[in-house]
């Protein structure tokens, strides 16, 4: 990684710790005449657009103070989406009572159910696949995606 992508990484992780959300992920794409810069957060409570564009100013504020990026950028803030997999424990608790489709390790083999979650204690996730609870360490989790229900 480059030094200019290292320090938009760690700028977005300081400001995002700041003001009480994470980082997820944060993609690079563009070319040389103009960068566009994606930077997902999340947070143990919902995040709305207010958040989201506070962000954005003061990860934008930094960049410009300190003259990181000399061309022309777009800088978008959002939240993953709920078709994302999530990738950190601390994402899990708002989700209690949502349905998710996980893949995780017994052992030598992959398993997928798909299922409520009922709860999130210390690093193992609970949840009720058909109609029996199913106890998973979140280090064995290989993808767990929010099922979107429209009923």
């Amino acid at each position: 990684m480059d030094i200019i992508k290292e320090n938009i990484v760690q700028i977005s992780n300081e400001i995002a710790e700041k003001l009480n959300f994470f980082v997820i992920d944060i993609n690079f794409r563009g070319d040389n005449r103009k960068k566009i810069i994606e930077v997902f957060v999340d947070a143990e409570k919902n995040v709305d657009a207010d958040n989201l564009a506070e962000i954005s100013r003061e990860i934008n504020s930094v960049i410009e103070e300190k003259d990181i990026i000399q061309q022309a950028y777009r800088l978008d803030v959002s939240t993953p989406g709920v078709d994302r997999p999530l990738k950190f424990l601390k994402q899990f608790p708002k989700h209690i009572n949502r349905n998710f489709e996980v893949t995780y390790k017994a052992g030598d083999e992959a398993r997928t159910i798909t299922g409520k979650l009922l709860s999130v204690e210390r690093e193992e996730l609970t949840f009720l696949s058909d109609k029996k609870e199913v106890l998973i360490e979140f280090k064995n989790i290989t993808t767990a995606k929010v099922i979107i229900s429209f009923s």
